[in-house]
């Protein structure tokens, strides 16, 4: 019974959420154009969500990753002022995102410090940089290459309805690709079999010769890299960069994988199973943004999301003997 609540429960809290939003907004909510919206306003947090997955398979945490995702924005958008090309400033971006990565990893995995105390620590230090180089200000579009800026708004176009038309944001589709990425090399790959092994005994994965401080290093610059990667995608979109605008990726993602946590067998994060709950999160933000409720009382409905997803883990594990 359990196991049955612990899988099923979200996704039928799913489906009343998606029917209660589609008898509250009859009009809007279950078009494909919003559906398509959705995709798009969910694709940065899916991509830092199902690399954070990679760390969280193994029992660890990186809370730094909406202030990398916001040094990765500010980083491109200096190199940028400063006359680099748009392939050099995400490059530099994506390196500080791997940097910051392997440095909350050597923390973790090399000096031995609690990934929540470690990560924690980070996210104020990235923050600082962010601070730092940016002047404390945004970095606005006039400085922000049409190269850069366009791809986040452009797409494959499906058609058109009302004289509009219908688009495939580009942005869904990078998240899609990062997406099956990741599952291909947690689900399909001898490093993705190791880092479920370390979760589940760290102790005796290293006994049986795994190498668990390479592979926790390995893992944080995965999860650096995405949240580098949601960085540039939201300063792409919002064809600016300031030092606070990832600030708020941290807490989404890990509400995404103790969601998606909620639905797989044995309780574990499995990708695809954390991007249903960035899905959940995405559309009830959706729901609530038409019904005009207001951000802080999205923020509410968050947390106890948060708090519902982990009380339902934990009742399926004492109903197993887990």
């Amino acid at each position: 019974m359990g196991q049955v609540m612990r899988r099923y429960g979200t996704a039928a809290g799913m489906a009343a959420i998606v029917v209660f939003f589609a008898v509250a907004l009859p009009d809007t909510f279950l078009t494909l154009r919003n559906w398509l919206n959705i995709s798009q306003q969910i694709s940065m947090l899916a991509v830092v969500a199902v690399t954070m997955t990679v760390v969280m398979v193994m029992g660890d945490f990186d809370l730094s990753v909406g202030s990398m995702a916001s040094l990765a924005g500010v980083v491109a958008a200096v190199a940028f002022t400063h006359g680099w090309p748009v392939w050099a400033g995400v490059g530099a971006a994506l390196a500080v995102g791997l940097l910051g990565g392997l440095f909350n990893g050597l923390l973790v995995s090399v000096v031995g410090i609690l990934p929540f105390v470690a990560t924690l620590a980070t996210l104020t230090m990235y923050s600082g940089f962010a601070f730092l180089m940016s002047g404390g200000k945004t970095i606005f579009g006039r400085d922000i290459p049409a190269a850069f800026s366009g791809f986040a708004r452009g797409g494959i176009t499906l058609g058109a309805t009302d004289g509009r038309p219908l688009v495939l944001p580009w942005l869904t589709l990078l998240a899609l690709g990062v997406t099956a990425a990741i599952w291909l090399v947690l689900e399909q790959t001898a490093f993705g079999r190791r880092l479920y092994g370390i979760g589940g005994n760290a102790v005796a994965a290293r006994l049986a010769g795994v190498k668990v401080m390479r592979l926790r290093l390995l893992a944080f610059g995965f999860t650096g890299v995405g949240a580098a990667t949601a960085g540039l995608m939201y300063a792409a979109r919002v064809a600016s960069a300031n030092p606070t605008q990832g600030s708020g990726l941290m807490l989404t993602a890990i509400a995404a994988v103790f969601l998606g946590m909620t639905m797989s067998a044995f309780g574990q994060p499995r990708v695809l199973a954390t991007l249903a709950g960035v899905v959940v999160l995405g559309v009830m933000d959706n729901g609530l943004t038409q019904l005009h409720v207001d951000s802080y009382v999205r923020d509410v409905v968050v947390g106890a999301i948060i708090v519902l997803a982990v009380s339902i883990s934990a009742f399926g594990r004492r109903a197993t003997g887990g």
